[in-house]
């Protein structure tokens, strides 16, 4: 059992929970993940680690309400317990040579950027951090990114904040104003991965980006995290989450994405309805 030692709700949808885990959080590094299993009848979900802590031995994941599982998750809180909490698993990112970087999150992308970026920063690069999100109120991270970035441009859809437009927008004024990039990284919905793919393909810019499918074991066994990368099959479990974007076949990754979509609204469909009744009851 894996105690849930902080809990914090960033936006509406999005809550960040840190959980006691020291055998994960001693070996724990960025781009890596764990999977976790809330009890006996629940599914194995992965996270992404967000952050950890050595010393208090803690892991914390990131997660935003769109299913049956992180609905549940989110009925949990501090002093509760997971059943299980699985890692850290997945390739470590490397950033061998690199002293100009732009670290790029989209939405809850962000979490999973964070990390990064945070240990970019660590070693001294000079880091430009953009995140984007639809409004100003489902920003996260914001003071954190600050923190850890020599600068950071928060976009939104709609320009609630001030500063309207999409990630790809600000990245290209940036390449475009001089910026001579050694890595790009970019984080958030495939979509938008693509179109940061895309866009330094031109440039000759090494562009990393993180793929999240379908993912059962978490031990490259069951082959439903597989993508196409180099017109090669790979397993975002074991031979990633990182790989080099300007390979990854993103057309294929979108469909298969969404393959589940039903069957995901009725459960998720079912479950709240389930606990309307316990409500009423």
């Amino acid at each position: 059992m894996y105690k849930i030692v902080r809990k914090e709700v960033l936006n509406p949808s999005v809550s960040l929970i840190e959980v006691e885990a020291p055998y994960i959080a001693k070996k724990a590094e960025p781009g890596q993940f764990i999977i976790l299993r809330i009890d006996e009848n629940g599914e194995r979900i992965p996270f992404t680690i967000a952050d950890y802590d050595r010393e208090a031995g803690t892991v914390t994941v990131i997660f935003q309400k769109v299913g049956k599982t992180t609905y549940q998750l989110d009925t949990l809180g501090e002093g509760d317990y997971i059943l299980d909490f699985v890692g850290p698993l997945g390739v470590a990112s490397h950033f061998e040579n690199v002293k100009r970087a732009a670290v790029i999150g989209g939405g809850l992308g962000t979490a999973i950027a964070y990390p990064q970026a945070k240990k970019l920063h660590s070693l001294g690069v000079d880091l430009d951090i953009i995140t984007g999100f639809r409004d100003k109120d489902l920003i996260i991270l914001e003071k954190e990114c600050a923190e850890n970035s020599s600068n950071l441009y928060v976009m939104t859809d709609d320009g609630s904040n001030g500063n309207k437009g999409f990630v790809t927008n600000k990245l290209k004024e940036l390449i475009d104003g001089g910026a001579q990039y050694d890595v790009v990284i970019a984080i958030g919905p495939l979509v938008m991965m693509k179109a940061v793919a895309e866009l330094t393909r031109p440039y000759g810019i090494k562009t990393i980006v993180s793929m999240n499918p379908i993912m059962i074991d978490g031990t490259g066994m069951c082959g439903g995290c597989r993508v196409t990368v180099g017109g090669e099959t790979k397993f975002a479990c074991v031979d990633g989450p990182d790989f080099d974007g300007h390979q990854v076949d993103f057309d294929q990754a979108i469909l298969r994405s969404r393959m589940f979509k039903e069957q995901e609204g009725l459960s998720l469909k079912n479950h709240q309805c389930r606990m309307e009744g316990m409500k009423n009851a």
